[in-house]
């Protein structure tokens, strides 16, 4: 089962950003006065008390016209009610109850999700009674916080994590079914690749990009093994990114991305691989997911004996970082080779559940690391004892040494290449770690 999701909304300048930053620990968001600063998707893991979940800010791009500001918190609103298994509604102490925030504490009332009240910029115990006044929202008892200072924060995620849902014991069996997440730029095909594995139309084709709006699941069957596809939104790049539904798209698709166990990322044959192609691939590298690139309308390309080769050649230069990931020319229109993604997605699948016994891998290094040691660093000589897989899904590798933190990062690469020479991996992050033994 997924991670829960909370979602943070609010209108703008309550503090959104800064309370995100103060629960994942770090400053990720940017923060600022003017309203509206958070243009660009916001989403990220977090964890309270053992509680892991998934974060989602809702700033998104705010119009400067005082109607759409309103019209744009609204409609973030009914999309976190849709997305969000928790809700943090954010209201500011110092500006007191305004008619938005009644509006928007009315729509959550009827959406029947969990909800919290936080009261930001709470510094002082004078400003804590003058948070009794969002008591006359009649969604409960409002919890005064300061996001910049850290106050109450403890007491706040303590209520946010007792309304997360429960999982049932069936929920929590081990689910076999393989999740893949659809992702890709605008009008690339995605929901033309999803038909086409379906057999239905199951979603709108146009020629107009981002047809597709929301992320619908669609379970279906292949030779006996379940599947589970997600077909997100087209990513646009972030100029791009105009008004809240736009905002969700995006976050939606990195949050299919973050759902999913292998992600096929699907490029247009006719525009070949552009930055914002490369930008989604670093993300799905980011999350340790299996990565599957598939090169949709080939149907559409002039070809000789060369040109897929040729074709693959120049990509592979382009993404170093994901030199691992297989690529798969296809056409959705014409439904060729949609079904060798299928099968390529669970092949991925199984090499990211793979795990190699310690003995096997200490075995397999020994003579590998007597002929290449890591360079010595200021007359320290490193030397690398003991090799454990300590994960798999994703696959982690401990490399126990005297001096783990001089080691370098070509040194890294060359571990890396050496499993993957013997071990395979194929379409899958190795993650590799030093650890002082």
């Amino acid at each position: 089962m997924k991670k829960p999701i909370l979602a943070i909304i609010g209108r703008p300048n309550v503090g959104k950003s800064t309370l995100y930053n103060r629960i994942i620990r770090k400053r990720d968001a940017i923060v600022d006065d003017q309203p509206g600063v958070t243009r660009d998707r916001k989403y990220a893991d977090a964890d309270w008390a053992g509680v892991a979940f998934t974060l989602i800010d809702t700033g998104g791009y705010l119009p400067d016209k005082e109607n759409l500001i309103h019209q744009a918190v609204v409609n973030q609103v009914h999309l976190a009610v849709n997305e969000a298994d928790v809700i943090v509604l954010v209201l500011d102490v110092t500006t007191g109850i305004t008619s938005l925030d009644a509006e928007v504490a009315n729509i959550l009332k009827r959406s029947n999700k969990p909800v919290v009240i936080a009261v930001n910029k709470v510094d002082n115990r004078e400003r804590e009674l003058d948070a009794m006044e969002f008591y006359q929202l009649g969604m409960g008892d409002p919890i005064p916080i300061s996001a910049l200072g850290g106050r109450n924060i403890g007491d706040f995620l303590d209520k946010v994590v007792e309304k997360f849902p429960r999982l049932t014991p069936e929920e929590e069996k081990t689910d076999e079914t393989i999740k893949i997440a659809v992702v890709g730029r605008p009008n690339v095909g995605k929901s033309s690749f999803v038909n086409a594995l379906l057999g239905e139309e199951r979603h709108i084709v146009t020629e107009i990009p981002g047809t597709t709006r929301d992320a619908i699941d669609s379970p279906f069957k292949h030779y006996g093994q379940d599947f589970l596809l997600i077909d997100t939104a087209g990513l646009r790049k972030r100029s791009k990114v105009k008004e809240s539904v736009e905002y969700f798209s995006t976050v939606r698709t990195f949050a299919g991305i973050h759902r999913c166990d292998v992600a096929v990322v699907i490029i247009d044959a006719t525009e070949g691989l552009t930055d914002q192609d490369k930008n989604i691939i670093e993300e799905a590298v980011k999350f340790k997911k299996g990565i599957l690139l598939a090169v949709n309308k080939w149907d559409l390309i002039e070809k000789d004996t060369y040109t897929a080769k040729e074709f693959e050649a120049d990509i592979r230069e382009e993404i170093p970082f994901a030199s691992f990931v297989p690529i798969i020319f296809i056409s959705a229109l014409t439904r060729q080779r949609v079904f060798k993604v299928v099968e390529s997605v669970k092949n991925i699948y199984q090499e990211r559940q793979k795990k190699i016994k310690t003995s096997e891998l200490n075995q397999y290094f020994e003579p590998i690391l007597a002929q290449t040691t890591p360079a010595a660093v200021a007359g320290k000589e490193i030397k690398i004892k003991y090799i454990t897989q300590v994960k798999n899904r994703p696959p982690i590798f401990a490399f126990f040494c005297n001096f783990p933190d001089l080691i370098k990062s070509n040194y890294k690469a060359f571990l890396e290449r050496k499993i993957r020479e013997q071990y395979g991996f194929v379409g899958v992050p190795v993650t590799i770690v030093f650890r002082r033994k």
